[in-house]
């Protein structure tokens, strides 16, 4: 029998400063309304100008260690689309500075749908016997990537981290994650794109403004193609794990947009009450948005043990991603906002 990866702790962070609708309104000639009935985004945090993506990554991990009750770790898989520095990977300063010591760390870049592709890595390290306890971190600091004049982007993002231990199982045990569904189409990448940054732009002798390092997203597009690889993405898995609608609990999906997260229920069949909002407070935050839902949802006593939580994101690339996941009894004591 296959080992299989069980969640046994849990942590999250965002940074300190609140950013509301009526601080960007005034910037971009919106209103709290408008914000709101499109996204419904209350407000975001953002980072200091001394905190970076690594600094968030280390904060969840700490408590999401914590969580599981201290331990060994043997490889750390960080999902993050603004890492530290271009090279080297944000992952292996992470697993240094919480004293890990020479296990091996790496980052994977697939925007918002991060986190359950990095839960999927796990998997198949711990199925593989490469690693018997894997910690997942989620962090994004997409605020230094906004163009404060933009409001089609800098109303929706929010930073933060969110990370989860994993530990070699069995199937039917609290806490088994016990399937996946993954996919992707890089035809539509410039959907949602940072065109600068990398060697297509030092290609590129046009591609050298200032604004080619601000994320561009097409919202319309972005919306429709989301819904539905969503919606496909969740009801292949729950057929494959052998769900169905009312088998399922929560759903934890990618926080991009309530009117996203109500859509793709309604496609599933699934109680609008049964799905976890926790954007209304911390905005878009990339990779980090589940993590930091179920970390929010496990504190406040929403998730219990034996819970059936089905996952879903979908972010840039395009990318996204579907996993399930049975609840542990954990402990989470961090409230975020």
């Amino acid at each position: 029998m296959s080992l299989t990866p069980v969640l046994i702790g849990l942590g999250a962070t965002v940074p300190p400063r609140v950013v509301d609708n009526e601080e960007l309104s005034q910037r971009l000639g919106t209103d709290d309304h408008w914000i709101r009935t499109r996204t419904g985004i209350t407000q975001r945090h953002w980072a200091g100008p001394k905190t970076a993506t690594g600094d968030l990554a280390v904060t969840a991990a700490q408590r999401a260690l914590r969580s599981a009750g201290g331990g060994r770790v043997d490889m750390l898989i960080l999902a993050t689309s603004t890492p530290d520095h271009p090279m080297p990977a944000t992952a292996p300063d992470v697993a240094a500075r919480l004293g890990l010591g020479p296990i091996a760390a790496f980052d994977i870049s697939v925007a918002c749908a991060g986190f359950v592709y990095a839960l999927a890595s796990a998997a198949g390290a711990i199925a593989a016997g490469i690693a018997e306890r894997v910690l997942v971190i989620g962090a994004d600091i997409w605020s230094t990537r906004l163009n404060p004049q933009d409001r089609n982007t800098a109303v929706i993002f929010g930073d933060g981290a969110g990370a989860a231990v994993l530990r070699a199982g069995e199937p039917g045990e609290p806490g088994a994650l016990t399937g996946f569904d993954l996919g992707g189409d890089g035809a539509l990448k410039d959907l949602a794109l940072v065109p600068g940054g990398g060697s297509r732009q030092r290609s590129d002798p046009d591609g050298t403004g200032e604004a080619d390092d601000y994320l561009t997203m097409r919202g319309k597009e972005i919306f429709t193609h989301a819904v539905h690889r969503m919606g496909e993405s969740s009801a292949q898995l729950l057929k494959k794990v052998g769900w169905s609608a009312s088998d399922v609990d929560w759903v934890a999906g990618h926080q991009a947009n309530v009117r996203i997260l109500h859509t793709v229920a309604d496609l599933l069949e699934v109680d609008r009450a049964r799905v976890l909002i926790h954007l209304d407070r911390v905005g878009n935050t990339s990779a980090a948005s589940i993590p930091l839902a179920l970390t929010d949802a496990a504190a406040d006593g929403r998730l219990a043990s034996g819970d059936r939580v089905l996952m879903t994101s979908f972010g840039g690339g395009l990318s996204w991603g579907s996993a399930a996941l049975t609840w542990p009894p954990i402990q989470v004591s961090e409230v975020l906002v």
